[in-house]
Parts: structure tokens; sequence; C-alpha cells
């Protein structure tokens, strides 16, 4: 509303200054010069949405004045067109235009941050790689490390203290594995697992007693998901079941591919980890189940994949 009624206002001085201008006294011709640094302010502070009707108004009113006298009223218009009307289209202009680069200011200030972020992302995007290589990788060897130390532990051919200096091995790689899965439990990502072959075979090499049956050719995601259910069975079983033999089920169809992994365990093992809980979601995308069981003295993994 202020704007509205202030520019009316100025519009309205402008054209009586213009009346009777016979004799230009000095301070009409001041008045002149404020009305004009007004105007100009006007349109270039206020955001005035009727600017040109109040004019127009405003000029359609002082033209009336030609019915007395058009000398007056041609003085009076030309008064308000010079002294309001274009100081206040300058202002306007000098509005719009610094609108305009405070605009490409922010949308270059836009660009900059989405720049950064899809950065931060990438960087993000490749901790995470890294996070779920050492999460699969290195908490798989450790397992196995602490597998050939519980060996160790219970070689009769070793000395107590050796005996005791494996257990303290095999009980710092599980405490090193247990933190590494706590730090990296959030960060899954997608990388390159061996062939459940070459994971049995390097179970074995540890030591591990796994028997395996059905192994067969699997689509590729479907085979990503049975490579990792396996490794993380294997590294469970290693983990809270050492010494005892793992048995491995491989049943492939036209319609789907079922994983049996199970092994005698003493108590059901915590199933809240980041392992299962991933592997059960990346089954899960893929149409598929995985539950794990504990009966009769044995833990039981099974999942079921659909071959698209």
């Amino acid at each position: 509303m202020f704007p509205t009624v202030s520019l009316g206002l100025l519009a309205g001085l402008g054209l009586v200054s213009g009346l009777g201008v016979d004799s230009l006294p000095l301070w009409r011709a001041a008045l002149y010069l404020v009305l004009a640094v007004l105007a100009y302010l006007h349109g270039r502070r206020l955001d005035g949405r009727f600017g040109w009707q109040i004019l127009l108004g405003v000029g359609v009113a002082g033209a009336g004045v030609a019915f007395v006298d058009i000398g007056e009223a041609t003085s009076a218009l030309l008064s308000m067109a010079v002294m309001i009307g274009l100081p206040w289209l300058a202002g306007r202009y000098r509005r719009q235009q610094a609108l305009l680069i405070e605009t490409e200011r922010e949308r270059v200030r836009q660009l900059e941050r989405e720049q950064e972020h899809v950065a931060e992302r990438a960087r993000l995007n490749e901790r995470g790689r890294v996070a779920a290589e050492l999460h699969d990788s290195l908490g798989h060897e450790l397992a196995l490390i602490a597998l050939r130390a519980g060996s160790l532990e219970l070689s009769p051919q070793l000395t107590a203290e050796h005996r005791q200096t494996a257990g303290e091995m095999r009980a710092s790689a599980v405490a090193a594995t247990d933190r590494l899965r706590q730090v990296l439990e959030m960060l899954r990502d997608r990388d390159e697992v061996p062939p459940v072959a070459e994971i049995v075979g390097r179970a074995r090499d540890a030591g591990m007693v796994v028997h395996v049956d059905g192994l067969a050719v699997m689509p590729t995601l479907v085979d990503q998901a049975v490579r990792r259910v396996v490794r993380e069975a294997l590294t469970n079983a290693a983990r809270h079941a050492p010494g005892a033999p793992v048995d491995v089920r491989l049943a492939v169809t036209e319609r789907r591919v079922a994983l049996v992994v199970s092994n005698p365990a003493a108590e059901a093992r915590p199933g809240g980890g980041s392992g299962l809980v991933g592997l059960r979601e990346r089954v899960r995308l893929l149409g598929g189940r995985l539950e794990t069981t504990h009966d009769q003295g044995r833990f039981e993994l099974t999942a079921e994949v659909p071959v698209a």
C-alpha cells in the first residue's frame, strides 16, 4: 500500500509543480530536483505493483486542466513526465538490473553448491566401496587367521606358553573382526567376490572342513548374491564354530536357486550383524529370501533366489 500511495503523492506534486511556471523561484527549482531524486529512489527501492496505472491516472486528472487552460495543462503534464515519470523509470530499470544480477549470482552459487555436492557424493561413494572391500575381504581374512590360531591353540605339539600365545592371537583377531564390522556396518556396496569354489578352497586351506554339493552356472546377479552368502556363512562358521564341518548345498533349477549352508553349533548365533542384514537386503531386492535357523544343535542358513 505504501509504494502505491507514495508514488501517487509524488505524481500529484509533480503535476502541481508544473502549474504557474511563468516565474520560477529558486525554491521551486530545488523542489523539482527533490521530486526527481525521490521518484528515482522510489523506483529503485520500492516494488510498486501498479506504477504505470497510478502515473496514467494522475496524468488523466491533470489533463482535465485543459478545459480551463491548455497551456497550464501542458506544463503540468510535462512537469510530471520529466520530474516524476522519467526518474521513476530510471529507478525501475536499475532495480530490475540489480535483481537480474543478484539472480545470476544466486544461480552461480547454486551451481557451485551442486558441484560440491556431486564431488562430495563421489567421495562418499568411493569411501563406501573401500569400506565394503574392507568389510567383506579383510573381515574374512581375519576370521581365517582366528581359525588358524584356534587350530594352533588346540595342537598338542606346542608348549603351554605357545598355546596361550595362539589363544591370545585368536582372541585379538576375533576382536578386530568385531570392531571392523561395527565401524563399517552401515557401508555396503557392490564389489567383486571370487567364485564359490575359490572361497571354499581358501577356507579349506585355512583348515576348515567344507563339503560342497551342486555347484553350477548361474545368472550374474544371482551368482554374486550366492557368492556373498557363502563367504559370509563360512566367515561366521569360522568365528562362531571353529573346527566344525560346514555343508554347502546348492540346487539350481530353471526357476530358482536354493542355497543351504549348515554346521553344528552349540548355541544360536547373533543375527544382528551387518553381514547377514546386508545379505538379506540384497537377496530381497532380487525377489528372494534369506533365513537363519538353529535347531537340535545345528545352525542353518537358507537362501532362495528366483532366476529371472
